[in-house]
């Protein structure tokens, strides 16, 4: 089963690609709805790299929804307009309602948008499997539903300028 997004972003596809990276980024995207929680000795990262893991924990308002381990993977490829990057994470749920899948495959792709490369277009994918794939399709749609709208909202507030090296003659 699958749950498919298409959004423009108003923020560059090197800032939207940054924020895919940061765990501040996720943990903004789902507050404060979703708590999210490193179970790593240390915290979480302050970014993901490719081929990292990530145990993680989820809660609401105080009550634990499960755990999920994240396995970030990077890749990029190019399309009729242009360079694609793609974050997947084939994790899996751990603990909780989410642990009952079988499949568990989220990518998230960014690209500048077509005509308008100062916004992105980001695509996004969940692949879901397994037995109780058609019970917990319907919630997690609605979840998407509403990350949609989060991203909409925060990621203008992701984008800023990264310090540059001087200039051999500054």
């Amino acid at each position: 089963m699958r749950i498919l997004q298409k959004l423009v972003l108003d923020i560059d596809a090197d800032a939207a690609w940054r924020a895919l990276h940061s765990p501040a980024a996720l943990a903004e995207l789902y507050g404060p709805l979703l708590h999210v929680e490193s179970m790593a000795t240390g915290g979480l990262p302050t970014r993901w790299t490719d081929g990292a893991d990530a145990p993680v924990r989820y809660s609401t308002f105080g009550l634990g929804l499960g755990a999920h381990l994240i396995s970030v993977h990077d890749r990029q490829r190019t399309d009729a307009h242009g360079d694609v990057r793609i974050l997947r994470d084939c994790g899996i749920p751990l603990t909780g309602p989410l642990a009952s899948l079988d499949v568990w495959d989220h990518q998230m792709a960014v690209a500048p948008a077509p005509g308008d490369p100062s916004r992105t277009l980001w695509r996004e994918r969940l692949v879901i499997g397994g037995l109780a794939a058609p019970a917990l399709w319907g919630p997690l749609w609605a979840v998407w539903q509403w990350r949609g709208t989060r991203l909409r909202r925060l990621a203008p507030t992701w984008a800023f300028e990264p310090e540059r090296e001087p200039a051999a003659d500054d």
